[in-house]
């Protein structure tokens, strides 16, 4: 019998674990750690978030800071692309193009090294999680900066209660599981 792709869903989110009250009480953080330890599910969760990009032209995929980067670089392995890691600010060795952005706690910025993309290029930005979407949101800004068209930004997870697409309303925005007033 052939599984249908919510059914895959379905089985990767059961890979994920819930932490309560993590980082502070009233929280439940998404660990996706643990469906990176299975081999399967890692497997499929790259292979799903790289299927709709199969024939969209995409010249090279950014991970953001940090776990973006666990699921980008073989989303371009299976993509025929390069890699380009978003970074906190410090953190790359080259010259670099950064931006600022707000957090619900404070400011925080974002680089990337100047040389690693070209004007033109069509980028897909990846990341594990959506939740507020704000540091999608200036990862997909400094992209834009560098001439870049921004294909489509993509996640594992999409925590829909925090509204984090509405950051990201003129880009395509694509989720394999979502949680929602959990």
């Amino acid at each position: 019998m052939h599984q249908t792709r919510k059914d895959n869903m379905d089985e990767l989110k059961a890979l994920i674990r819930t932490i309560p009250d993590f980082p502070k009480p009233g929280i439940e953080f998404r660990d996706l750690t643990t469906l990176f330890l299975d081999p399967t599910g890692l497997r499929k969760t790259v292979e799903a978030l790289a299927a709709p990009y199969r024939n969209d032209s995409i010249d090279m995929v950014a991970g953001v800071e940090s776990r973006g980067f666990i699921l980008a670089a073989p989303i371009a392995i299976e993509l025929g692309t390069g890699f380009v890691p978003v970074r906190k600010e410090g953190k790359l060795p080259g010259e670099t193009v950064g931006v600022e952005y707000t957090l619900e706690y404070g400011e925080d910025h974002l680089e990337i090294h100047s040389d690693a993309l070209k004007p033109g290029m069509r980028v897909l930005m990846v990341d594990d999680l959506l939740a507020t979407g704000g540091t999608m949101e200036a990862a997909v800004k400094l992209v834009e900066r560098m001439g870049c068209k921004v294909a489509a930004c993509a996640f594992v997870v999409e925590l829909v209660d925090l509204h984090g697409r509405k950051k990201l309303t003129s880009h395509r925005v694509d989720s394999l599981i979502t949680f929602e007033g959990e």
